[in-house]
């Protein structure tokens, strides 16, 4: 049993069956959150559309060129105390070309030489840690193989301890809470 199951706020947060007071809608534990494109995007966000070309600026779900920049979607991992649980935050880096391309000829499985590392900068302000992330914050991203998005681990500040040592569940609600998916106030009755 994990500390978190003591906590009937998570209970009800991981009862598949339980519909929220008012909303008719179920949530059956943590969810993965995500940025549609980098902060300095320009343009329209991508929405439902695979692919956004304007001018010379191209984004895709993993893929982004902007100008002389080019970004990749990464994930952060933060575990959750008390539980055996993992959140996962998708939000853009900026990397120089080179790595960029590197990557590319990599992605989707294709046989090139892998990229096992690089430096980046986050390029999205992330909920629960803006002091950290209101300026490009540097990154190291590790390429876990063409299947995956590569991870991106901080070396300092909030961001790199929450990496490490986790972070509360309040904290995890307070994210969702910043990025419009406030569930607070339905975890607190049954």
């Amino acid at each position: 049993m994990a500390l978190l199951d003591l906590d009937a706020r998570w209970r009800r947060f991981n009862d598949p069956e339980r519909e929220w007071p008012g909303s008719g809608k179920n949530f059956s534990g943590v969810f993965d959150l995500g940025f549609d494109h980098p902060s300095t995007w320009p343009h329209e966000a991508r929405g439902e559309e695979a692919f956004v070309k304007v001018g010379e600026d191209q984004l895709s779900p993993d893929l982004c060129r902007q100008g002389e920049d080019r970004f990749v979607r990464v994930v952060l991992s933060f575990p959750i105390q008390g539980a055996d649980d993992v959140f996962h935050m998708t939000p853009w880096a900026r990397l120089e070309p080179d790595a960029f391309y590197a990557y590319l000829d990599t992605f989707d499985g294709r046989d090139a030489p892998a990229i096992d590392e690089c430096p980046a900068e986050l390029a999205n302000i992330l909920p629960g840690f803006e002091a950290d992330t209101e300026e490009p914050l540097p990154v190291m991203l590790i390429f876990p193989g063409a299947e995956a998005r590569p991870v991106a681990i901080a070396s300092s500040g909030a961001l790199a301890k929450a990496q490490q040592d986790g972070i509360s569940f309040d904290q995890l609600l307070d994210i969702y809470a910043a990025f419009g998916q406030d569930i607070r106030p339905h975890l607190l009755q049954d």
